[in-house]
């Protein structure tokens, strides 16, 4: 049986060195691995890029390996929900076979990711759940607009003494903060079909924030598979087998190694 091609969309902070431990536990399940890094991730000072060039270079790479006729499965943590959901609208395989093209998505995989209707901002979000005084409490947002968490371990993994924490943490990098408000103008999630990995103990996307967005998905008559996983935001390094047994499941998926 052919690998499934997997591409792995990361969060706000995160490049594709933060995402090693995970996609390294996916490519001996035998997955065919890609971790693209949003050119917002580029630690330029004052930023340049944003949701929209996010969205841009995302479409691109998944849409050269769709062009290749290949099936891929797209698996989004945190802001990554954002850009997939903005950029993958229109790459399903019932859209491209219907245009007698082969490959396509085959299914969206949100990691405590933000599954946003049309008009969905990240602070949109937070406000609309009554947190919008807590983001310059949490991030620490400079004169410039970049951004970094202030206490990112607390934020972003929870109490941890595992020695694998600091160095995860030494992979993030300076964000471009106006990311936060972009809002996007497509949702793939109305033509694809979606996992959703909440994650309970979260303090950077709570897990009641998760399920209102799992509420809005099924409010609007798409069917979503939820699975839940006890751990922070960052379950690509705290739970990472529970994250690939969860991908596993949710495309059928049975390791080859």
């Amino acid at each position: 049986m052919t690998a499934p091609t997997l591409v792995l969309v990361g969060g706000g902070w995160h490049v594709p060195a933060s995402y090693s431990k995970l996609s390294n536990a996916l490519k001996e399940a035998g997955y065919d691995v890609h971790v693209p890094r949003h050119p917002s991730t580029d630690e330029a000072r004052p930023p340049i890029n944003d949701l929209a060039t996010d969205t841009e270079a995302l479409r691109k790479y998944v849409g050269d390996l769709v062009e290749e006729g290949r099936t891929v499965v797209v698996a989004m943590h945190s802001y990554g929900g954002q850009v997939g959901t903005n950029a993958l609208w229109d790459m399903d395989l019932k859209t491209r076979a219907r245009q007698n093209l082969s490959g396509g998505i085959s299914r969206l995989i949100y990691m405590c990711a933000f599954a946003l209707p049309e008009g969905g901002s990240m602070i949109q979000k937070v406000e609309e759940m009554g947190d919008g005084y807590l983001m310059p409490i949490a991030f620490d947002f400079a004169d410039d607009g970049s951004v970094v968490p202030r206490d990112p371990q607390t934020i972003l993994i929870g109490p941890s003494d595992d020695e694998e924490v600091d160095p995860y943490l030494a992979t993030l990098v300076r964000w471009n903060g106006k990311c936060m408000h972009d809002s996007i103008t497509h949702c793939a999630w109305r033509h694809i079909p979606v996992t959703y990995l909440s994650t309970t103990q979260d303090f950077t996307i709570p897990v009641h924030y998760q399920e209102s967005m799992v509420d809005v998905i099924r409010g609007q008559g798409v069917e979503v598979q939820a699975i839940q996983i006890e751990s922070g935001h960052c379950p690509n390094l705290t739970k990472t087998n529970e994250v690939v047994d969860a991908i596993n499941n949710a495309i059928g998926w049975t390791p080859t190694k």
